[in-house]
């Protein structure tokens, strides 16, 4: 799975979050000002040509739907930047986020639970 660049990453957002979709449909999910439809469409087509988007064509327009899962994409990606950056520790990367006060004691209590819950199954 090649990794997506931050703008591609932020069509493929609101491509997941739609489902099926057509261009016009993402350039209305952005924030004023909205990017240009061109610029919109020829993201789309990088994220055809990648594997990330089918596209089926309705006349002179094309509707995009995600091959990829939201949660395949974030696993792959999750885990390299474990493996890179936190020496494949996912406790130091927690560990890391704690020290920078990016992560409360309450959210790491409640990721402790969601575990707990899990080894109880």
């Amino acid at each position: 799975m090649e990794k997506l660049t931050i703008q591609e990453e932020e069509v493929m957002l609101h491509i997941w979050s739609m489902g099926e979709c057509f261009v016009k449909d993402i350039v209305a999910k952005f924030p004023e000002p909205k990017p240009p439809y061109t610029t919109v469409a020829s993201i789309v087509t990088n994220l055809k040509r990648k594997g990330y988007v089918t596209a089926k064509r309705f006349g002179n327009t094309y509707q995009y739907t995600p091959v990829v899962k939201q949660s395949e994409y974030k696993r792959t990606f999750v885990s390299g930047v474990v493996r890179n950056y936190f020496a494949d520790s996912y406790k130091e990367m927690v560990s890391f986020f704690a020290k920078e006060q990016k992560i409360s004691a309450t959210d790491l209590k409640d990721i402790i639970d969601l575990i707990e819950k899990e080894e109880d199954k």
